[in-house]
């Protein structure tokens, strides 16, 4: 999809959801129905990258809609529908990460259904041998117990820019920050994922020399 058709297609979706909007305002439930299932998967996921349990993600996106539903009035229509919707449910995110600063954060380990597994790594195009598949799978779960070392700010901001492929602008209004500052947030995100990944590759790479020193080491001795 070219640049001018995603922005076509932005721009239905936006109208789509302020009609459903004046609709909702109107007194007509179903039009909320309607918005809930345009939305409620795409806020679990980002919920359960920030809050890392499935419970607590589920709270969050119910919480997320009872409040938008209740502040439907305060919504400024120059905004985007799903954006404001989603600065409900990251701050209703953190607050779940806020109450958890006196307890240890516990991980939870998942098994995900279908696009909710979804981390922003590409896997090299390998030939199917279950070794490789495993190391990808190992992968995405070194990239998940790296995102939460992230603060909540910048786990937030990974999540939305670099998860959601949020714009700049976009994160900056679900976040209620400025550009300047998502710019900041999202750069020390990142370099800080990428210190955190660094051990495992310079690990796996240590790995790699061992075996090919091995490998010369038993070939020039039965030569």
């Amino acid at each position: 999809m070219s640049g001018e058709s995603a922005k076509l297609a932005m721009a239905e979706a936006d109208n789509g959801d302020l009609a459903l909007v004046h609709a909702c305002k109107g007194g007509d439930i179903s039009a909320f129905e309607e918005l809930v299932r345009r939305y409620d998967r795409k806020l679990f996921r980002i919920a359960h990258h920030v809050v890392n349990n499935r419970e607590d993600a589920e709270d969050v996106v119910q919480t997320a809609f009872l409040k938008a539903f209740q502040h439907l009035d305060q919504f400024r229509e120059t905004a985007q529908f799903s954006t404001w919707l989603t600065r409900i449910a990251m701050n209703q995110a953190l607050m779940v990460l806020r109450k958890r600063r006196t307890t240890k954060e516990v991980s939870s380990d998942i098994n995900f259904d279908g696009d909710e597994d979804h981390l922003p790594i590409e896997v090299p195009d390998w030939s199917p041998n279950a070794e490789e598949l495993y190391q990808a799978a190992e992968l995405k779960n070194i990239l998940r117990k790296t995102l939460r070392k992230l603060g909540p700010g910048l786990r937030a901001v990974f999540v939305l820019r670099d998860i959601e492929g949020f714009t700049l602008q976009e994160t900056a209004e679900a976040l209620d920050l400025s550009l300047a500052a998502v710019k900041a947030r999202s750069l020390r995100a990142r370099l800080r994922l990428r210190q955190g990944l660094s051990r495992y590759f310079n690990q796996g790479k240590q790995f790699a020399e061992v075996e090919r020193s091995s490998g010369n080491s038993e070939t020039g001795t039965f030569s």
